[in-house]
């Protein structure tokens, strides 16, 4: 079920800027008319965000995280979110909707992006951001 709007908050999606998977697939979204403002946050030039998920348990290598109505989705969460929220035009948003809509499949697929993210990071010389 889709949480409902609060019309003064932003939804704000914190995610690895240097990951190019990651940047294309938060541009990617067309959720922009469905919640208004949209900020999308790199959380390696946020050193504050990094030391509150610390603090809360997040571990943002494993997960990107998304701000919304004064609550913070997580991974699978914050991915079946999106497709909650995100357009159903054009075939970026037709496949999303399809892999993360339902939150049981979001649960099983999120796990397999996330190890890519981390092989692909490797392989380019990039470091986790844990590891920054």
């Amino acid at each position: 079920m889709l949480p409902m709007s609060d019309e003064q908050s932003p939804l704000s999606i914190i995610y690895d800027g240097e990951c190019p998977f990651c940047t294309r697939f938060v541009e990617l979204y067309r959720i922009r008319k469905n919640v208004g403002r949209v900020d999308l946050i790199n959380v390696r030039e946020r050193d504050d965000l990094l030391q509150s998920f610390a603090q809360t348990g997040i571990d943002i290598d494993n997960g990107m995280v998304v701000k919304w109505n004064n609550r913070d989705y997580y991974g699978s969460d914050a991915v079946n979110l999106l497709a909650l929220l995100g357009s159903e035009k054009g075939i970026f948003s037709k496949i999303n909707n399809f892999l993360f809509r339902n939150p049981k499949r979001a649960k099983r697929l999120y796990p397999a992006l996330v190890v890519g993210r981390k092989i692909f990071l490797k392989i380019s010389g990039r470091k986790l951001i844990g590891e920054s």
